[in-house]
């Protein structure tokens, strides 16, 4: 940011959002490829038959190595610049999908599944960064403008992916991505300035201090495991989608079910809300009616198993629960250490992410077994862990 762009507070705040939508299509874009194969799950089965019954390992093995990028490479944002961090990451994913797009079995896919998991935490240098941009007073909007990015990728990666499957083959939504990529990395290079480091601890010790950070906060323990329990809602639902879609009475494709990325995406509009409200309320009470409303969207789910309008309906209340409840609980955290905001953020989308690979997990488990309404009620089970963490703490606790 030049210091004429900076000369009147208009002009910097015009270049402040502009930096806020870049990072925010950085976050879309990169963690669009942890979701891109949950609505391919059955186009993975007829490709690799002899292993169909493994396919559910696609998603839950993506998160883990979501969550192993978090732990690994995440931290490294407060010890190196983030702009050359995220340039490194996308050079890696870019080679990671040519493999998964080539793969000729699926234990070949699995284990790039993982690695595109790992580099995708691209996502996770923006959404630090943005606070470490934004003024104190705007620290909440400006997260939940990069956030609502990310979340759109999240949604909207279903729908490219299913779109793309349905007419040119589930091999091409890798190579596509390739492709957003690199047009992504020649705007990082001519737009997005260099981050400041702000820690000069080698990289054993940087690991380290996280879990100095979990002993120190109690905020942050109760605000990881919320997060945990709610994205393991999320992603039963989503993992299991495609396989209810592709059954009676509906017999619908991939499309169909990224289709359903679009009516999710209504909620990401939450996103900014929930970082103004935050900003001025604070975030506990958005949380506390977030984790209801995730609640209520299974019981929707459960009464919808024949139910197109039902499943949407459920859909827009449990992405509007998850994001609003996303924004707020990382609202809170960047305030409780700025000079470690990787790091904090670290130990928060590790608990995320797991909680993710655990409800995907229990999705591929609990269907073959229960079916949809197995799905259902797993999904109020984690809702209710998320409500019984997030009480359990007082409200007047901060750190």
């Amino acid at each position: 940011m030049s210091t004429s762009d900076a000369s009147t507070p208009a002009s910097a705040d015009r270049s402040l959002r502009g930096l806020l939508l870049l990072l925010a299509t950085i976050a879309g874009v990169a963690v669009a490829n942890i979701y891109y194969n949950q609505p391919l799950l059955d186009n993975f089965r007829q490709s690799f038959p002899n292993s169909a019954s493994w396919v559910g390992v696609v998603p839950a093995v993506t998160q883990l190595g979501y969550a192993a990028g978090m732990l690994l490479l995440a931290p490294l944002g407060d010890r190196f610049d983030r702009r050359r961090l995220i340039l490194l990451q996308t050079a890696g994913m870019c080679v990671t999908l040519v493999i998964a797009a080539a793969a000729q079995n699926l234990p070949v896919l699995i284990a790039a599944s993982l690695a595109i998991g790992v580099l995708a935490t691209i996502a996770q240098q923006a959404v630090p960064f943005a606070a470490e941009l934004a003024p104190p007073a705007q620290r909440g909007q400006a997260v939940g403008t990069v956030m609502s990015g990310l979340l759109l990728g999240i949604l909207l990666a279903r729908t490219a992916a299913g779109l793309i499957a349905e007419y040119f083959g589930w091999r091409t939504v890798f190579f596509a991505s390739v492709v957003a990529l690199l047009v992504l990395a020649v705007v990082i290079i001519l737009r997005l300035p260099k981050s400041k480091p702000t820690s000069t601890l080698p990289y054993g010790k940087l690991l380290v201090s996280m879990w100095h950070l979990v002993v120190e906060h109690r905020a942050l323990r109760e605000a990881s495991l919320t997060g945990a329990a709610m994205f393991a809602a999320f992603s039963i639902f989503w993992s299991v989608l495609a396989l209810l879609l592709a059954g009676a009475p509906f017999h619908l494709g991939p499309q169909a079910a990224g289709l359903f990325g679009i009516v999710g995406a209504a909620g990401a509009m939450a996103a900014p809300l929930a970082g103004k409200f935050s900003d001025r309320r604070g975030p506990r009470a958005i949380i506390t009616m977030s984790i209801a409303l995730v609640a209520v969207s299974f019981v929707v789910f459960a009464l919808s198993a024949k139910s197109i309008a039902g499943l949407v309906i459920g859909v827009i209340v449990l992405d509007i629960g998850v994001q609003a409840a996303q924004i707020s609980n990382q609202s809170r955290i960047y305030a409780l250490k700025p000079e470690a905001r990787s790091r904090v953020n670290t130990v928060y989308m590790v608990a995320y992410f797991i909680g993710g690979a655990v409800g995907s997990g229990v999705g591929a488990a609990v269907w073959p077994t229960f079916g949809w309404v197995g799905v259902s009620v797993a999904g109020m089970v984690f809702a209710g862990l998320a409500a019984w963490n997030h009480l359990r703490l007082p409200a007047g606790v901060q750190g």
